[in-house]
């Protein structure tokens, strides 16, 4: 019998992400319940520019209370962030091979206005699932567990420690004569480059 993976809402989660899961068969635990932690992938994404590694965050609102559960968490428009982070990723990768394949399925995630980030993360998880062809059940945890006895990456898949997607396999990047190979970004980097090939990269 699989065991469920635990993971967190994440933005256009890292390439590691979509290997957690490509690589245990299980049903995929979303947690919903943890406060939310600031300076991780719930909230932002990396993507490979022709300057280097970008980061796209989410705004949030901000209120009184300190720990708040992550399926509570409003997202802010005080600015226009959609417009900033689409306009970002079509700079980024418009000369791709399948930008354009890709395009019309992304874009409603800029146009419409999500009150809250994990139904916003967790629509986008959806649709890269579908793309990538992963089959897996998604489903909400229905209540926070601290210390998960199962496959849990909550904390380990984050910006600041390394990837736990050890040993990538290398794909074509638009700006990688420039800036060398950018490991571990976004996923859209690895489906708007190779396409329909990408699971095989997970």
């Amino acid at each position: 019998m699989s065991i469920p993976v635990l993971l967190s809402a994440n933005y256009l989660p890292p390439v590691s992400y979509f290997h957690a899961i490509a690589q245990n068969p299980g049903t995929v635990l979303i947690d919903q319940y943890e406060h939310f932690p600031k300076q991780t992938y719930r909230s932002r994404t990396h993507i490979a520019t022709a300057n280097g590694i970008l980061d796209l965050m989410i705004p949030i609102q901000h209120g009184r209370k300190e720990h708040v559960a992550m399926k509570e968490v409003k997202i802010s428009y005080d600015h226009d962030w959609q417009r900033l982070h689409w306009s970002s990723i079509q700079t980024a990768y418009r000369s791709s091979a399948y930008f354009e394949y890709y395009e019309d399925e992304f874009a409603p995630f800029y146009e419409r206005k999500f009150d809250y980030l994990f139904d916003f993360n967790l629509e986008q998880l959806q649709l890269i699932l579908q793309l990538l062809k992963l089959p897996r059940e998604l489903q909400r945890t229905e209540a926070y567990t601290k210390n998960y006895e199962g496959l849990d990456f909550r904390t380990s898949i984050h910006p600041k420690k390394p990837s736990v997607y050890t040993n990538p396999k290398a794909y074509y990047q638009v700006f990688e004569e420039r800036t060398g190979f950018q490991p571990n970004v976004s996923i859209i980097d690895l489906l708007f480059n190779q396409g329909p090939q990408s699971k095989m990269f997970l």
